[in-house]
């Protein structure tokens, strides 16, 4: 599948093929991964999206179902571990993830929005997920950068797709607790962000650093509602439900 993001004169990154899932552990069905390296390794994310939901459900405001993929979706990326850097009047974006569903996710994410994305190992079983340069990302990247230093903008907020792509690269389900890690710096214009879509939480230490706790039916439900539904390479222990 050739890269089809604006590659300002630079040389596309190489898309490595995504790496082999293992069988997943299922909760109440079976999960069929991702063959490394095809078509259904990707998600198409529009289709994916729609595919599947209950025909009589209401669209949640704020939810994926409500707007179109868009780069400033990947601030939810930056609220957590993902960081920026700015490369003349260009800048990319990276972040490392834990187990191969993410990088599945990820690059269908941003090839979604046009990006070029490639993935390299890294240290401790991870991955790297990483755009290219691009233009397309230098005010995105720029907002949220004092210095070196990454600091979520004053116009900051999330909504579904944002939420989503935080809980892909950085999310957890912690005994039936949804559990989004932060990146350095932690920051509460971020936990007002979240309060913003209905999901009041505090960050608290975890063993990756400080993460936010959604605890409680009705926050858990609001959470996968604005969410959605998973895509097909993500177990189903590792994503929320409705319940």
């Amino acid at each position: 599948m050739p890269l089809t993001g604006p590659l300002d004169g630079e040389s596309a990154p190489g898309l490595f093929p995504a790496p082999e899932l293992a069988l997943p552990a299922t909760r109440g069905g079976t999960d069929r991964a991702a063959r490394p390296g095809t078509a259904a390794a990707r998600v198409d994310s529009a289709d994916r999206w729609r595919r599947g939901h209950d025909a009589g459900r209401q669209l949640a405001f704020f939810g994926v179902e409500a707007t179109e993929p868009a780069v400033t979706d990947l601030a939810g990326l930056l609220a957590g571990p993902a960081e920026g850097s700015v490369m003349g009047g260009t800048a990319r974006l990276a972040v490392v993830v834990d187990a191969a569903w993410r990088v599945h996710v990820l690059v269908a994410e941003l090839e979604a929005r046009h990006l070029p994305t490639s993935w390299a190992t890294a240290d401790g079983g991870r991955h790297t997920v990483r755009t290219a340069y691009t233009r397309v990302l230098k005010p995105l990247v720029a907002a949220w950068l004092r210095g070196s230093t990454k600091h979520p903008p004053d116009a900051f907020h999330l909504d579904g797709r944002g939420l989503r792509l935080w809980f892909v690269a950085a999310g957890s389900m912690a005994d039936s607790d949804v559990l989004l890690r932060l990146g350095p710096p932690a920051h509460q214009r971020v936990g007002a962000a979240l309060a913003a879509v209905g999901l009041p939480a505090v960050p608290e230490p975890g063993p990756d650093g400080l993460a936010y706790r959604i605890t409680g039916r009705r926050l858990l439900n609001r959470f996968a509602e604005l969410v959605g539904d998973p895509p097909p390479a993500v177990p189903r222990v590792a994503w929320p439900y409705r319940g």
